[in-house]
């Protein structure tokens, strides 16, 4: 057998010879097109699916929240100044707040409960009727009072304290819990003003004269570290070469008294 027979006997049926397979060369690359602009035809117009519109709209508004909270925890704040021993003293203050209003919570719900259960509720709801209003005769100035509190002081030798100042010592004792008040022998109600001009003070057009006394009831606790906040009303005071003296009590009587008036129009509505 010859060298073409065994050629021929090498090749496949009907007559065709076998070519490996090879990939197809890549194609060439388009002539003057930079990979900048190859890598910016890839990224643009951006491809998206649902799911990754979604997922970039949610993780959007996760920056968005953050950054206000950011922005809301970076302002300033009227408390950032203030030294270690006035924040923990103002937290003091803020939990004795919330124990008085837990206190008046509770003692509302006892009366309730009283009431609900009390054999004569007639007769229990006309006690709490005279003890409601032994309470607004006090907060009136229609009926005397008694209890602890403090007694604030100011010597005014220079004739400097004007009646806004007072007014300021005033507004402060009742933010902090103060229930019966009078000023040099005047009942403070809830109308109560002072006029005229330093050295010339009036409360409720009457004049008064320094030294300026107020008998406070009410917690002592709460009331003396009110008036000596930084800033408050003993520093603008002694600003003024005032002096200021707060004392504490546990048997403080408020006995200036102010007259009933009768409404001229307001009537019960109760048959």
């Amino acid at each position: 057998m010859n060298n073409d027979e065994n050629t021929r006997s090498e090749q496949p049926e009907g007559g065709a010879s076998a070519v490996p397979d090879s990939p197809a060369p890549p194609p060439p690359p388009a002539q003057g097109v930079t990979g900048r602009q190859r890598l910016r035809a890839g990224l643009w117009p951006p491809r998206l699916s649902r799911a990754q519109l979604i997922v970039a709209v949610l993780l959007f508004g996760l920056g968005l929240g953050l950054a206000i909270q950011v922005r809301s925890t970076s302002d300033d704040s009227a408390l950032r100044g203030a030294r270690q021993e006035d924040l923990v003293r103002i937290l003091d203050e803020v939990d004795d707040r919330t124990q008085r209003l837990e206190d008046e919570k509770q003692r509302l719900d006892d009366q309730r409960t009283e009431l609900e259960n009390s054999s004569d509720q007639a007769e229990e709801a006309r006690k709490q009727t005279l003890e409601k209003e032994r309470q607004l005769g006090i907060l009136a100035g229609t009926v005397a009072a008694e209890g602890p509190g403090i007694t604030l002081t100011i010597t005014d030798p220079s004739g400097a304290v004007a009646p806004d100042m007072l007014l300021d010592a005033l507004q402060e004792l009742r933010a902090a819990g103060a229930e019966a008040i009078e000023v040099n022998g005047v009942r403070v109600v809830a109308n109560t003003y002072f006029s005229g001009d330093a050295g010339d003070v009036q409360v409720d057009g009457k004049k008064i004269e320094a030294p300026y006394e107020f008998t406070v009831i009410g917690k002592p606790q709460d009331l003396e570290p009110a008036l000596n906040i930084p800033g408050g009303v003993v520093q603008t005071l002694e600003k003024e070469q005032a002096t200021v003296l707060v004392e504490r009590s546990d048997d403080i009587v408020v006995d200036a008294l102010r007259p009933a008036q009768r409404p001229d129009y307001a009537r019960s509505s109760t048959p």
